[in-house]
């Protein structure tokens, strides 16, 4: 029987225990900087055993949302210094999700009102930018405008120079998102990717661009520091269902499985709304990828222990619970009860909902001061 408080080794990096933060927009950086706060934010959970960090676009094309910390520009890279420095003293591991958001962007967030970009012009999603009167808000997602060849190639070319950036500014690893209708997605899916050059058609050459990115960012930062996280049967942000019984990711664990990556973490879009990922297909992706293997998708502790011990998975990932319990990983060691998150601050706002949850014992002493004083009025 597995523990999930037991270390371990992955591939090369060890883990204090298997549970995993979630990669968790938050939209808590002016000027897309990571801040002070931020770091403190992953100081307090550095408990866990992976930090995953929140989606940091590659580059400015690759942003979708206001107030997301990018990963390419020199303030950016000095604000994550501040956060991996913050999680490495708690003797914490730390990986970056570098991101493209592809078509699920809006012309306000782009440099000159340009527009997103795609496998096709084909629309779809909600972008978070501003309005016609000038304030945040989410909105349709703008027309996005064909990718041209030479332009998917320098996509490549800025995800290997965000993971050197990471690597620079102290993560010990990235994970590559190609999860939840962004980029990836949009190329692996038929519905969306119309293309007839060599990243379109086929299933091998829909998952092209995908597998030149891992192959790029390993040759820069060294494979076993490199994760991707994908979400079979995802239709997040319009993805239209295509029925090939999940083929395509299974091709993508066996290629995957030639490249001796840090982890595949795959996303159960089920505890979003959505159609939730087959369980059956779980098992068949475990048979098919030997390397370690994640699932975040609203597990509990004891569905988590459950798939852990069966061989499953690997290391559970839970989100958001890691908002309202920064020692969520002592709660679910020691039984102690679990703070309820509170939906209304996981985008935007300050500390409110972000920096303020008290650990247990901290909680209970506050409780406890609380009922004294009662006592004595």
């Amino acid at each position: 029987m597995a523990s999930l408080f037991e270390s371990f080794d992955l591939n090369g990096t060890r883990l204090n225990n298997r549970i995993v933060m979630a990669p968790m927009t938050r939209s808590r950086a002016p000027e897309d900087i990571p801040t002070e706060m931020g770091a403190l934010y992953y100081r307090q959970r550095a408990s866990a055993g992976l930090i995953i960090s929140e989606g940091t676009p590659i580059s400015r094309q690759g942003q979708g949302y206001l107030y997301n910390p990018g990963i390419f520009g020199p303030d950016q890279l000095a604000g994550w210094a501040k956060a991996t420095r913050a999680v490495h003293e708690r003797d914490g591991i730390f990986f970056a999700q570098i991101w493209h958001v592809g078509r699920v962007s809006h012309t306000t967030v782009q440099v000159a009102g340009a527009s997103p970009v795609g496998p096709s012009d084909k629309q779809g999603g909600m972008a978070f930018g501003y309005n016609d009167d000038g304030q945040p808000d989410m909105l349709k997602a703008s027309q996005p405008r064909r990718l041209e060849t030479h332009e998917v190639h320098d996509v490549v070319r800025d995800f290997a120079q965000a993971a050197v950036n990471s690597r620079d500014v102290g993560f010990d690893g990235v994970e590559i998102h190609g999860a939840n209708g962004y980029l990836f997605e949009q190329f692996l899916n038929p519905g969306v990717n119309d293309r007839n050059d060599e990243y379109g058609g086929s299933r091998e050459n829909r998952c092209r661009l995908l597998l030149e990115v891992v192959d790029e960012v390993s040759k820069m930062i060294g494979a076993r520091r490199v994760g991707v996280r994908l979400s079979p049967f995802g239709t997040l942000f319009d993805m239209p269902e295509y029925d090939d019984n999940g083929e395509t990711y299974l091709h993508l664990a066996r290629e995957f499985n030639k490249r001796g990556l840090a982890y595949v973490h795959l996303h159960d879009q089920g505890g979003q709304g959505m159609p939730p990922m087959p369980r059956d297909y779980l098992r068949q992706f475990r048979d098919v990828y030997q390397g370690n293997l994640l699932l975040a998708g609203n597990l509990d502790q004891a569905e988590a222990e459950k798939l852990v011990n069966e061989g499953t998975i690997d290391l559970p990932v839970f989100g958001r619970y890691f908002t309202s319990n920064p020692d969520l990983v002592e709660r679910m060691q020691n039984g102690w009860p679990l703070a309820d998150f509170d939906a209304n601050t996981f985008y935007g706002g300050d500390a409110r909902g972000y920096v303020d949850f008290p650990t247990y014992p901290e909680e209970q002493a506050r409780l406890a001061r609380e009922e004294m004083i009662r006592e004595k009025s």
